[in-house]
């Protein structure tokens, strides 16, 4: 593959004057510069991106994320190191940068498709495609110095879908849009994969797993993980719940035999007289008592499982039906507002759906020290699309906003969907009901 990016071993410093008077003599004092102190945006950080992959940059506030992309895009030039880049950027940086706020939005269009290179013929071309994509009808035509901020969004985003670009480069902004034009976005980006390269940065790291294909970790300056955007999302998460409670360990759940011997594996297509091609098989594999967890300790989730409604462990549940899921867990210490919770994501890591305890006891429940207790969340499975699906496990204590967690599975069961009807869509459900009659046209 063709590497569209290469930032090797890329650092930025920035001066630091707490007075005026200071930053006066450091531009017009030669050698004061030096006397300045400096703050180190970015250290010694290298990524590279290959044509038709999408990287996503996660990190806390100040971390250096939006200092690279500029330095990315051409608006900073790196203190040492280099940055290389194949074919057209095109940025989605702050809201209104580029913009002149006296020009109408159809003016700004001219303006940001100049700066990347279009004639006006181009523009000519192409402008009633940007302004039905932007959706802002007459405010088109308005100073966008009146725009709200969804609409900067808008037409911003349009101008950079229709300048041919190699690279995208976008950055918190979709955050400001509504949903159904963000939506749009993603659909274009999904598009856009195909042929071009994608740099996003957000801090929702589920839409960072779902369009990206690997994934840039930054923590004040350095590079702290680099990879597969699952992998570097999953460890991201971690670390923001450790920098929250200060206690987060990460380990392995403990191998314990619970009902091991006894309770063997039901598979329900034994029971199955006719065979479908419709049928939703998915096969779930067992709990692996070495998979990786994080949290404070205080539980150790020793079995997770899918039940069946005559209470027995499957390995095969079918999409439609309903299901139970268990989990066994030690503890450790007295705990108040107890809450178990789990989500269903799919291979990319994007959650399609999950609950937890709070929806049966808002207050959660107590659990005692040195005690074992089984949960179970009982719901209807959907009709999963053919795919890999992870069961993740949280439990924790305190409130929906504020909690600590005590044990985090990403991984606590593994799903294998071998045949579905689901054609379009993340996931179906059942539909219980059908009715068709005629009635009186006349009426």
């Amino acid at each position: 593959m063709v590497e569209t990016l290469f930032v090797n071993s890329v650092s930025k410093n920035f001066a630091v004057n707490d007075e005026p008077l200071k930053r006066l003599f450091s531009l017009l004092v030669p050698g004061y510069k030096q006397k300045t102190e400096e703050f180190r945006a970015l250290d010694d950080v290298s990524v590279s991106l290959e044509a038709g992959q999408t990287l996503g940059i996660v990190g806390r506030n100040g971390a250096g994320k939006s200092t690279l992309l500029q330095l990315i895009c051409g608006t900073l030039k790196p203190s040492s190191g280099s940055i290389s880049i194949q074919g057209r950027v095109a940025a989605l940086l702050e809201l209104g940068a580029g913009f002149n706020e006296d020009f109408t939005g159809r003016e700004n269009i001219y303006l940001n498709a100049a700066i990347y290179g279009l004639k006006r013929r181009e523009v000519d071309a192409r402008i009633n495609e940007i302004i039905e994509f932007a959706e802002i009808g007459e405010f088109i035509d308005r100073p966008v110095r009146v725009y709200s901020s969804g609409m900067f969004v808008r037409l911003a985003f349009s101008i950079i879908a229709h300048v041919d670009a190699d690279v995208l480069v976008i950055d918190e902004a979709l955050a400001v849009g509504d949903a159904l034009f963000s939506q749009k976005c993603m659909r274009f980006l999904d598009e856009f994969k195909k042929t071009g390269s994608i740099i996003f940065v957000s801090h929702d790291s589920g839409a960072v797993s779902q369009l990206c294909d690997k994934a840039l970790w930054l923590h004040r300056g350095k590079v702290m993980l680099e990879g597969d955007a699952k992998r570097v999302t999953e460890a991201y998460l971690e670390f923001l719940y450790s920098e929250l409670q200060g206690d987060i360990h990460v380990g392995s759940a403990d191998a314990v035999d619970y009902e091991k011997a006894a309770d063997s594996w039901h598979d329900p297509r034994e029971e199955l007289l006719l065979s479908s091609k419709y049928r939703n098989d998915i096969e779930i594999l067992p709990f692996d008592t070495e998979v990786s967890s994080f949290g404070t300790g205080l539980v150790h989730v020793t079995d997770c499982c899918l039940r069946d409604e005559r209470g027995r462990k499957m390995s095969v549940v079918f999409g439609g039906s309903m299901v139970e899921l268990e989990v066994v867990m030690d503890t450790q210490s007295e705990l108040n507002n107890f809450i178990v919770g789990f989500l269903l994501k799919d291979k990319r890591g994007q959650v399609l759906f999950g609950d937890n305890s709070l929806l049966f006891k808002p207050e959660g429940y107590r659990v005692s020290a040195n005690g074992r207790y089984v949960a179970r969340l009982k719901f209807l499975m959907p009709y999963l699309a053919q795919g890999e699906y992870v069961v993740s496990l949280g439990i924790a204590s305190g409130t929906q906003a504020d909690h600590v967690q005590h044990c985090w599975i990403h991984d606590a069961l593994v799903f294998s969907c071998q045949s579905s009807h689901i054609i379009h869509g993340l996931f179906g459900t059942p539909v219980v009901g059908f009715t068709l009659e005629a009635v009186d046209k006349t009426v």
